[in-house]
């Protein structure tokens, strides 16, 4: 038995087995052959393997997730029998004198680039569909099985370098109780959506994943972010006696599923969920959440060699605000780049992404792109109480310039007769720390605000919050981020609006009546913290929440507003 610690990233308790998730190598040598008949063929025969596995993939998209989504699939299927396309490949072989792996490489670069120099956009978008075509054919071709998460049938625990967005959604359709990552922390979008489905996680573990053998039992806690692996008759006990803790804690809390989040003498405070697919709003409103604070419509984008039409994304819209059967439901506006890519619209690759081409950058820059999502967004709204919000405000000619394309939209389709809801409510994310120190200016020209804390903090702290070595700066309770979202808050109250957080920070165990002291009237956070958020509140006066908040922007240094916060929370 050993055991270890990394980053608690979602809480919650899991026993199985490891699987454990190899990387793929896939680097390319040019190797020359001289059997050019034994090389084609291995190019027909994995091709062949490509096709199947696209037709079992487009199958199970329909099944599980829709037709739109299948299509994609039809597309990679009409390229992969393309004479074109495979000829590239066996004609390499036979000019050069080449390797089928290499062969596939230069395809794939001399087909990418014939169509990113077409004049068309659509056209240009089909290079990313090559990409995925080709990556296919080559772990045909080096023997690498296809995603181990696409045949699990038994309860594990994943252990893996890191999740992409897509491969954390697989995970909740699969039996999967809890994962380890070798990179990440609390805000990478893994641990995001792990928290968003209760599934129980740990990051950032480092060189201790290399000595989990697949298969190995192991015990994971997702909130104190410890590891045993193969443990013994006593730890298996104690385990047990937590597991069963933990269920009582859970009972306690599921008294507070149909109660309205406030404080105790009644301050009332809006508890709602962080969604990234319609389909996370069903547990939010099991879990008794009073909306949705944030539906991060970037998800929709990410992860697929094309862009979602028009249609796709209004049907996910509109499913989102049905579930929720009234209750708010903010959608955020197409939020990239950063550590969030998009295949598709083939962004360069920048220096300082964060503090580059994204996110409301590229939606005022490629306005065909953000009228495509706000004809969706207003067409949904017919459905329930859906508001708009537009993400990395930085200023009010910002804001002026997105609701200037949001009317162009509904001239458009008013112009067409189509339906839609011309009354949507407006709002901005606060993230970056000029648009803090001026929301009284911007308070003015919105309905609401949702303060973005993870980026808050990363800015104003000046500190990566993906780079391992200078975690210990991102500090959440720093009395300078504390002071920057009592400014935007009173600001909003001031001004008679809505004053959220979304970011990890609303959800974060006993910040809830931080935030409360600190003027915000709503709280936006993965469905699985909603009812401690809840509970939390309720265990607390408005009085006692503005003393604590009071103390902790007082402090001279994160250290001590943390030791401070640490000694209320007992």
């Amino acid at each position: 038995m050993f055991k270890f610690k990394a980053i608690g990233v979602s809480e919650g308790l899991a026993h199985a087995k490891a699987l454990v998730i190899k990387e793929e190598d896939l680097t390319v040598v040019k190797d020359t052959i001289t059997d050019v008949a034994a090389e084609q063929a291995r190019v027909t025969d994995a091709v062949e393997k490509a096709k199947k596995q696209i037709e079992v993939l487009r199958e199970e998209a329909e099944k599980n997730i829709g037709a739109a989504e299948a299509e994609i699939f039809d597309a990679h299927l009409l390229m992969i029998d393309d004479p074109d396309f495979i000829e590239g490949m066996t004609n390499l072989i036979d000019e050069d004198k080449v390797c089928a792996e290499y062969a596939c490489f230069v395809n794939c670069e001399n087909f990418q680039a014939m169509f990113r120099a077409m004049d068309d956009e659509y056209m240009q978008a089909r290079a990313a569909d090559i990409g995925d075509i080709s990556k296919r054919i080559l772990k045909n071709l080096k023997g690498i099985a296809d995603n181990a998460l696409d045949s699990i049938t038994e309860p594990c625990i994943v252990i893996a370098t890191d999740l992409t967005p897509s491969d954390t959604a697989k995970i909740g359709s699969k039996p999967v109780v809890g994962f380890v990552t070798r990179i990440g922390g609390r805000t990478s979008h893994s641990a995001i959506m792990a928290r968003s489905m209760g599934i129980p996680a740990v990051a950032g573990a480092g060189d201790k994943v290399d000595e989990i053998e697949d298969g190995a039992e192991l015990l994971l806690d997702g909130a104190a972010g410890e590891v045993v692996v193969a443990p013994d008759e006593a730890t298996l006990a104690q385990f047990a006696e937590k597991k069963k803790a933990e269920d009582a804690r859970k009972a306690m809390l599921a008294q507070f599923k149909d109660k309205q989040g406030g404080t105790s003498d009644g301050r009332r405070i809006v508890i709602e969920g962080n969604i990234g697919t319609p389909d996370d709003a069903v547990r939010v409103a099991e879990l008794g959440g009073e909306g949705v604070g944030l539906f991060r419509s970037e998800f929709l984008f990410m992860d697929r060699a094309d862009l979602p039409s028009e249609e796709e994304q209004y049907e996910a819209y509109k499913k989102a605000c049905e579930i929720m059967a009234g209750k708010p439901v903010i959608i955020r506006t197409l939020d990239i780049g950063g550590d969030k890519e998009v295949p598709a619209l083939e962004l360069e690759k920048e220096q300082n992404p964060f503090l580059g081409y994204r996110a409301i950058r590229i939606c005022l820059n490629k306005t065909d792109l953000f009228l495509t999502q706000l004809r969706a967004l207003l067409r949904a709204a017919k459905y329930g109480d859906l508001r708009i919000m537009f993400p990395m405000i930085s200023s009010i000619e910002e804001i002026r310039n997105a609701k200037q394309i949001l009317e162009q939209a509904k001239d458009l389709l008013k112009a067409e007769g189509a339906e839609f809801n011309p009354d949507v409510k407006v709002g901005i994310m606060i993230e970056i720390p000029v648009a803090a120190v001026c929301a009284d200016m911007l308070a003015k020209e919105v309905d609401f605000f949702s303060i973005g804390t993870n980026d808050l903090i990363q800015y104003s702290c000046a500190v990566d919050r993906i780079n391992e070595k200078i975690s210990y700066l991102y500090r959440p309770l720093h009395p300078g981020v504390l002071r920057l979202i009592g400014m935007t808050a009173k600001a909003a109250n001031e001004n008679g609006i809505e004053v959220g957080v979304c970011g990890e920070m609303a959800g974060t165990p006993g910040m809830a009546p931080v935030l409360c002291g600190l003027g915000v009237t709503n709280l936006s956070m993965s469905a699985s913290a909603m009812l401690a958020a809840k509970a939390d509140l309720a265990a607390h006066t408005y009085a006692e929440c503005k003393e604590l908040a009071d103390k902790l922007v007082a402090a001279s240094s994160a250290t001590d507003a943390e030791a401070m916060f640490a000694e209320w929370r007992g």
